[in-house]
């Protein structure tokens, strides 16, 4: 019995501010942030609401070096090349903006691709008239060095940019980004890795994964408050790239430019050190332990209630698995979302539907809060829906 599910699994989950009417199985879209996290937050807040200019305008560059150092340490990254952005969103499209693609330019991405970063890549090719080249990896997984080749049988001569995810969202799949980016890196073709779902879940080494580009969400699973996600910029690219919005500091630096880009609040990412703490008193190695258990649990309860087949191995999932409904269920984007609707409205539970090419499927996540009753109460409720 995985200890979190034991005796002290309700002071864990006591530990949120979760409603505990919802079996809240969507950590994956914008985590969920401890009470102690956001204790730390509004502290942070009352400093500065206090003294507002000595602590944005004489404090802050240094309260952001201090952080950064944590955060290089976490990433084992170079805290010269790191540098905070609001999401992984906005750190795609700086990355976009600095690729001085032109006509003709491919960028290299997979079907597995977030959404919001299609659009990014779509409104790019728009206004450069690069081509988007999107691999398509199927589902059930190939084995991993199978999706390696997939990417890299699809680099040519116009490739100038590859966007691959460590972890995806539409499918909750990990990738072999160490493979993936080495190939890129023997064809020196620019990497940038959107890890949106790697920091917590997965432990990333970024001084071994030597990305060219990597960004990485801290309000998924670190638990740090809503907004609060880290750039890296590889040495050799680090004159090239800008913040979207120049400000004061344009012309000083990589840090200069990104630490301010106008007045915002930035207890978000002053709180990440909080967040990490929090999450290793809990331990991550029997974090990630239980909450890779506990997606595979729920996805055998799941798949089972809904008559379908796994489609990944153990191997290939990490915080977050993938169910599919059957053949022909949820048949458009808004029959999906009005099922998951119905699930919210009618069972209480928070859970992802996911439309992907001709199928849909259920996205599960785990963390330290979830447990096996969530995913039961969602294999109950599953069969009467559909």
């Amino acid at each position: 019995m995985n200890p979190l599910w034991g005796p002290d699994w309700p002071s864990v989950k006591a530990r949120w501010t979760l409603d505990p009417a919802i079996a809240f199985l969507n950590h994956g879209s914008f985590g969920a942030t401890p009470r102690s996290v956001l204790d730390a937050q509004q502290a942070w807040r009352e400093q500065m609401e206090r003294r507002p200019v000595e602590f944005l305008y004489r404090r802050l560059p240094s309260l952001l070096g201090d952080v950064r150092e944590e955060v290089a340490a976490f990433l084992r990254a170079d805290p010269a090349g790191v540098v905070f952005v609001p999401n992984a969103t906005t750190g795609v499209a700086t990355v976009l903006a600095a690729a001085d693609l032109g006509p003709g330019d491919e960028v290299l991405t997979t079907d597995h691709a977030y959404p919001a970063v299609l659009n990014a890549l779509a409104s790019t090719a728009a206004s450069t008239r690069a081509h988007i080249s999107a691999v398509l990896v199927p589902v059930p997984l190939p084995r991993p060095e199978e999706i390696a080749e997939l990417v890299a049988a699809r680099i040519t001569e116009r490739t100038k940019l590859a966007l691959v995810d460590h972890v995806t969202s539409s499918t909750g799949a990990i990738f072999p980004i160490g493979t993936i980016v080495a190939l890129c890196r023997q064809r020196e073709i620019p990497v940038l890795v959107d890890a949106a779902h790697a920091p917590g879940m997965l432990p990333v080494d970024l001084e071994e994964l030597n990305p060219d580009f990597w960004i990485g969400n801290f309000h998924k699973w670190v638990c740090a408050p809503k907004g609060a996600a880290a750039l890296f910029v590889s040495k050799e690219h680090r004159a090239a790239v800008r913040p979207l919005v120049p400000s004061h500091g344009y012309g000083s630096g990589l840090h200069a430019e990104f630490d301010w880009t106008g007045t915002n609040d930035p207890t978000a990412h002053l709180s990440i050190p909080a967040a990490l703490r929090f999450m290793a008193d809990l331990g991550w190695d029997r974090l990630r332990r239980h909450n890779h258990e506990l997606a595979g649990l729920g996805r055998s309860l799941v798949a089972e209630a809904a008559g379908t087949a796994a489609l990944m191995s153990g191997d290939q999932f990490g915080s977050m698995s993938l169910v599919a409904l059957p053949e022909g269920t949820a048949a458009t984007p808004e029959d999906a979302a009005a099922l998951q609707a119905r699930l919210y409205d009618e069972a209480h539970i928070e859970v992802p539907l996911m439309p992907w090419h001709d199928r849909v499927f259920v996205r599960l996540s785990a963390q330290a809060y979830n447990c096996p009753g969530d995913y039961e109460r969602l294999a109950a409720a599953l069969p009467a829906l559909l």
